[in-house]
């Protein structure tokens, strides 16, 4: 192992820790918490808790400050920038968003700077007033269920269960949710919508596949006001190979008679800045008005001026692709570091397997069951603290303790590089703990 621990073995003739006698476990074992006692020395700090830019990242961009220097710059097509005003977002903000997320400007609503705040005021106002098709608001309904694909991402499952909503776990395939699985549960009329974070899923990295966008699309739900949460955040996110090109879900839903079934969020969290972005939401015309209606009532606007910030700086699809090849040349020799590494100390002891992804912004990684908690408490003990086991499932629940998501964006890479070594460390003592030294 780079620089930490390596186990001696002949690397074309390693044994897997199940086929390993008692003895060779036990050796193996303590070579492993020698190194660890080592680890706790040495007093690390290491974040890999969450998917965020680095510094470097977010140097690189920033001279979008730059983009409005005169007076002038703040008159656009008639509109004084810095005033109240244009709730939905301004005309050229909405047709960047559109460009980039292959619907039309008239779809598409343009807010602050987390996508997150939108998802929130939609299930807010379908609980408090209904929403599009709604028999009666959601907070009249004896009880409101939501699928929820697992493992995905938490922040998502904490909003539905602080409605109050009953969580469904529907497990991910390597093509997206189990489409038999859904279709199954959208019968009961209490399951009133779905979340899908449909490119490069958070954490497995899965892209849909287009008969499971199809599928999804022209679903008949047995609630007239089901709903797909479409969180596409990282739908430009490749760092390695090129643009992946994926289906409009808006026109994909529109021609299988489902418009107003759909909500798709998106925003510049990884494009430009998490902290001074601009989000978007795009979907049917009587959905954005309907959104607007009770949204009117929080905010008069938003900021204009970051959004004509967003509009000077990435211009459009085609522009923004070339940024995102920026970033790209920061992620990927992260991620090349976790997988080496992985591969190299972990593939052939048979005690884990992990995602592959071209894209996003995470590794996810399936431990031996009744492990994953067990690693991370070992990680954290030594300096690396990572996203709680369990977090990756409705109600932070993981039923097997299996998964975890690795998140290496953050660190500079010879952190990165050291803390996967702690990581890889911490995995193998879990596994033969588990299979008893």
């Amino acid at each position: 192992m780079t620089g930490i621990y390596f186990s001696g073995k002949d690397e074309k003739n390693v044994t897997s820790y199940q086929n390993m006698t008692q003895t060779e476990r036990q050796e193996e074992y303590a070579k492993l918490q020698a190194v660890y006692e080592s680890l706790k020395t040495q007093g690390l700090q290491l974040d890999m808790t969450r998917g965020k830019p680095c510094k470097e990242q977010l140097d690189l961009v920033s001279d979008i400050f730059d983009m409005l220097k005169e007076p002038e710059d703040y008159m656009v097509d008639g509109i004084d920038i810095r005033n109240y005003g244009h709730l939905s977002g301004l005309p050229e903000a909405k047709r960047l968003f559109a460009n980039i997320l292959n619907c039309k400007p008239k779809q598409v609503f343009v807010g602050g700077n987390a996508s997150l705040q939108l998802m929130y005021g939609v299930l807010d106002n379908a609980f408090l007033h209904g929403r599009t098709h709604s028999p009666r608001p959601w907070c009249k309904e004896p009880v409101v269920k939501w699928l929820c694909p697992a493992p995905g991402y938490d922040r998502h499952f904490k909003m539905t269960q602080a409605f109050g909503f009953e969580l469904i776990t529907i497990p991910m395939t390597s093509t997206g949710p189990d489409m038999d699985a859904v279709e199954e549960a959208i019968k009961d009329p209490a399951v009133k919508g779905i979340w899908c974070v449909p490119k490069y899923s958070n954490p497995d990295g899965v892209v849909y596949s287009m008969e499971t966008v199809v599928r999804m699309a022209s679903m008949k739900p047995a609630a007239p006001d089901f709903t797909i949460m479409w969180d596409n955040a990282y739908c430009i996110h490749e760092f390695e190979g090129e643009d992946v090109e994926f289906p409009d879900i808006l026109h994909q839903c529109k021609k299988y008679d489902n418009y107003d079934m759909v909500y798709e969020f998106a925003s510049t969290s990884k494009i430009t800045f998490p902290g001074d972005g601009v989000a978007c939401m795009a979907t049917s015309e009587g959905n954005l008005k309907d959104f607007e209606k009770w949204i009117g009532l929080q905010t008069i606007s938003y900021d204009k001026v970051n959004q004509q910030r967003h509009v000077l700086y990435l211009q459009n699809r085609a522009h923004t692709l070339k940024l995102m090849k920026k970033h790209a040349s920061v992620m990927a020799p992260k991620f090349q570091a976790v997988l080496a590494t992985l591969e190299r100390e972990i593939a052939d002891l048979e005690i884990a397997h992990w995602s592959k992804p071209k894209g996003g912004y995470f590794v996810s990684l399936y431990a031996m069951e009744g492990t994953a908690k067990r690693t991370l408490a070992l990680c954290k003990e030594a300096g690396v603290a990572m996203t709680a086991a369990g977090a990756t499932y409705p109600y932070g629940i993981d039923p097997k303790d299996s998964n975890i998501r690795i998140a290496p964006s953050y660190p500079p890479v010879e952190e990165v590089v050291k803390a996967i070594d702690v990581f890889c460390v911490c995995l193998k003592m879990a596994a033969l703990e588990k299979l008893g030294v």
